[in-house]
């Protein structure tokens, strides 16, 4: 029996086409008119310099595109038409995010990168004609979702924010969990003087505020799993973090999160998990809420840390900044978006 229809590849291609059109417009600052023609780089010569981490970085980018927009046409469409429309709609996004890329004084527009986005959108349509509706539209994917996962749109949308989650552990610009913080997102300055002790105290707060959070979050996501998820869960974002470290600090601090506070805060958290899971779920529930709120004021009170600041120093952003203001953004909301899900969301009986 074929398994119900999910909104999955929807929301899956809403959100990839969100985050391609604030990573390729970041920082969205010092717009102006060059007087140039807007559409004089479809003609430009060659580019003189370009590296092929920038090609499949483009190619790579736009083919989640592809396949999630076609995966959400197979349900109405004809295979070709939702190919089609995919790629067309894949090349006409990067064509008009290359137009506007003429009045960022940090953006290049360049006719190699609306090519390999172009290409990158078809081969990834012409890879959900072949898996698209196995993985995702009531496929082997989705059955495993529904099988262990809470179902329906909220199940849908809550796994979205975990996957965005773990996604804001590779900004290297905040410590283990320290999601929330708009200080920097809003070039405000830090509300507290450094102190390390003070620092440490908020520190691990932060964490254990968010630990129990995030368990609680996978516990009602995964409630035939309520204690493996979680934990499952947690050990991926530490290594996620980890390597992100690794990688863009140049082989440096790969595990520079692990400070004894942020350690304590860890295990304080995963302890208050386990004595809250003999709670009512309507009350786990809240109490993610209230933790999360709490993980956030903490966040945004915290001083700036200068030792952070100066191992950052290593850190060359160069081809990363894209992703930077994407994992800065994700990192800074999200709380807000976990927050509002646990409103909108039912408890289970």
């Amino acid at each position: 029996m074929r398994a119900r229809a999910s909104n999955l590849p929807l929301l899956l291609a809403a959100v990839w086409t969100l985050l391609i059109l604030y990573g390729s417009l970041y920082p969205f600052a010092g717009w102006r008119d060059t007087g140039s023609a807007l559409l004089a780089f479809l003609t430009a010569p060659w580019p003189r310099y370009f590296t092929a981490f920038d090609l499949l970085a483009n190619l790579l980018a736009y083919l989640p595109f592809g396949f999630f927009w076609t995966a959400a046409g197979l349900r109405r469409l004809a295979p070709l038409f939702a190919l089609l429309i995919a790629a067309f709609f894949g090349a006409a996004l990067s064509l008009g995010i290359e137009t506007l890329q003429n009045y960022l004084p940090s953006r290049v527009p360049s006719n190699l990168d609306l090519a390999c986005n172009a290409l990158g959108a078809l081969v990834g349509a012409l890879a959900a004609l072949a898996w698209g509706r196995s993985w995702l539209d009531g496929g082997r994917l989705y059955r495993f979702r529904v099988q262990r996962f809470l179902p329906g749109t909220a199940g849908d949308v809550g796994l979205l924010l975990v996957a965005l989650w773990l996604f804001t552990q590779l900004n290297p610009e905040s410590f283990l969990f320290g999601n929330g913080q708009l200080r920097s997102l809003m070039g405000l300055p830090a509300a507290l003087d450094f102190e390390a002790g003070r620092f440490g105290e908020f520190e691990l707060a932060t964490v254990a505020a968010q630990s129990l959070a995030i368990a609680l979050i996978g516990s009602r996501l995964a409630p035939r799993r309520p204690f493996l998820w979680p934990m499952a869960l947690i050990l991926v974002a530490l290594c996620i973090k980890s390597a992100a470290l690794l990688i863009l600090m140049q082989g440096a601090k790969g595990l520079g999160w692990a400070t004894p506070n942020t350690m304590a805060g860890l295990a304080l958290g995963l302890l208050l998990w386990l004595a809250a899971m003999g709670l009512a779920p309507s009350v786990r529930q809240a109490l993610a809420a209230l933790a999360l709120m709490t993980a956030t004021v903490l966040a945004n009170l915290m001083p700036d840390n200068p030792y952070l600041a100066d191992s950052l120093r290593v850190w060359q952003q160069g081809h990363f900044l894209n992703f930077n203001g994407l994992t800065r953004l994700a990192s800074a909301l999200w709380p807000f978006l976990a927050l509002l899900w646990l409103m909108l969301s039912r408890s289970e009986r």
